[in-house]
């Protein structure tokens, strides 16, 4: 637990969650989206039984709620001695969301008209026993994905009221998502059979190389079949902006350090332990360091000192002691190990020798074990840190003047918007300006967001906005990038002129100009 309080900081710096002061009814909230029901008639498009938690979860956890992963919904099947493809029945359905804690469940169904897919749900209330009104989402088959964004928004705001995200900021986010990829993505983490699930995998990150969690899968899959070399290049392929980036770098590290890349290793590791130094992370980055011929002591104590009750640290330490010639303390770590796990014949071994004065031993027989590796990425505890790193933000920025607390949600929002996160960007940026409507890079920001979704009307409004409050350079690009596509080059030109007057290093301003100057050049000619 120890690392865990260390990471909070750190995490909070290196990922810019979302912030802690934003304060919607629905922060924090776990929810338990079940699989959806069928009713289309063709199995065919019962893979999209799963694709309905997996965007809804996405959707979800960008609002601020805490959406169980299909992990943890088939560890707490396997629990309860229910099969993975069990359709859980009402009374089913509340005791699965009892057995993970959650505060609500999600069920709906899908059915076909046409061309068309009509997608309805319901918000169970777990403590309350209470079910909602149904909503419901229409569209186009191939809009399949914006259908469940747009049903992802019905319910956000049916679980949180005052939840003021646009619904075009929902569809967005899954705008740049291709549907026969992700097709081959859910059935790749469907499949029983594993040749299957590679060859789902592998077409799906072919049609779309950006689609991080087919990658994570892939990655998972060429793992567990012991393709090491394969498994790392996966796993590097996750971007830093995913939730699995940091497990994606733990397991590439392991996939690193069994193919004998121990510098890479080290590397893998040691970005992982900057984020989030739990003692996993740190024990596996001192082995990559001792595997070099270096001295991994350090790395290996401070694992100890995270988890004391776990055997292996005490083993990995008294050997790293050992060949310090570090003998008493060697000694004593190794016997804390035996007293935890007094049945390990290898332990046993090695206390007998180290106990044999090095004099009478010959230096060729001298027994040097290698390191133990931990195998598993302790998620639990990542979440953990996560909700305490939260906590800890909130009450940092509740203590804010409303001022200085929408000026630290503006900035988190603007790394987001940065990192192309425009749904929490847009939740930030409300955030902000809910605290204090004065602040004009929060209505800047919240025009671009804007302008990225296509609702040009707003984006002038929050351009505009903003500029009544401060001049912002921002703000006029907005202006000038839309006066730009409705072909108003004069208005453009004034704007991209009035922002390089703020900024004139801006590259953006800078581009806009170019582009204003060649079009005005083509129309003359």
């Amino acid at each position: 637990m120890l690392a865990i309080f260390l990471a909070t900081e750190a995490y909070g710096q290196a990922t810019a969650q979302v912030s802690p002061g934003d304060a919607t009814a629905g922060h924090g909230r776990i929810l338990l989206v079940l699989p959806f029901d069928n009713r289309t008639g063709q199995p065919s498009l019962d893979w999209i039984r799963e694709a309905a938690p997996e965007i809804l979860g996405s959707r979800f956890a960008s609002a601020g709620f805490a959406p169980m992963s299909r992990a943890d919904r088939l560890y707490a099947l396997d629990h309860l001695g229910l099969p993975q493809e069990f359709q859980p029945s009402r009374a089913s359905s509340l005791k699965l969301a009892q057995t993970l804690d959650a505060d609500s469940i999600v069920v709906g169904s899908y059915l076909q008209d046409g061309s068309s897919v009509l997608a309805e749900a319901r918000v169970v209330d777990v403590p309350h026993l209470r079910m909602s009104q149904p909503v419901q989402a229409r569209g186009e088959m191939r809009d399949l994905i914006a259908v469940f964004d747009s049903l992802a928004w019905k319910l956000t705001r049916q679980l949180d009221p005052g939840f003021s995200v646009a619904e075009e900021t929902f569809v967005a986010a899954g705008a740049g998502l291709r549907l026969d990829a992700f097709e081959q993505y859910i059935r790749g983490i469907t499949e029983a059979d594993q040749a299957e699930r590679l060859r789902h995998l592998q077409q799906a990150v072919k049609l779309s190389p950006d689609l991080g969690a087919a990658w994570m899968a892939l990655g998972r899959e060429d793992f567990v079949g012991q393709q090491y070399e394969q498994a790392a290049d996966a796993f590097a392929r996750v971007d830093r902006n995913s939730p699995d980036a940091l497990e994606a770098g733990f397991y590439r590290g392991l996939s690193l350090l069994y193919s004998g890349n121990y510098a890479k290793a080290e590397e893998a590791f040691s970005g992982v332990a900057r984020v989030l130094p739990l003692a996993e992370v740190l024990n596996n980055q001192g082995i990559a360091v001792s595997r070099q011929g270096h001295d991994g002591s350090a790395l290996f104590v401070q694992a100890e000192a995270a988890d004391p009750n776990a055997a292996d640290y005490h083993f990995n330490v008294a050997v790293s002691l050992e060949r310090r010639k570090i003998d008493a303390g060697a000694l004593n770590e190794l016997a804390q190990y035996l007293k935890m796990r007094p049945n390990d014949t290898e332990a046993q071994a090695l206390m007998a020798a180290w106990k044999t004065p090095s004099q009478s031993v010959d230096p060729a027989m001298r027994v040097d074990p290698l390191e133990r590796i931990v195998r598993t990425f302790d998620a639990v505890a990542f979440r953990q840190a996560a909700v305490m790193m939260d906590q800890m933000g909130a009450a940092r920025l509740a203590a804010l003047a409303p001022q200085e607390r929408a000026v630290k949600l503006t900035a988190q929002a603007r790394d987001f918007l940065d990192r192309g996160l425009l749904l929490e960007a847009e939740r930030l940026y409300q955030s902000a300006l809910a605290a204090d409507g004065k602040v004009a890079e929060a209505h800047a920001g919240l025009a671009e967001v804007r302008e990225r979704t296509g609702d040009v009307v707003a984006a002038r409004r929050e351009a505009r906005a903003a500029l009544d409050q401060a001049p912002s350079a921002e703000a006029y690009l907005v202006l000038g990038r839309l006066d730009f596509a409705a072909n108003r080059l004069d208005d453009a030109s004034k704007e991209a002129g009035n922002a390089l007057r703020i900024d004139p290093q801006s590259r953006a301003a800078q581009e806009l100009s170019r582009q204003i100057e060649s079009k005005a050049g083509q129309k003359k000619e």
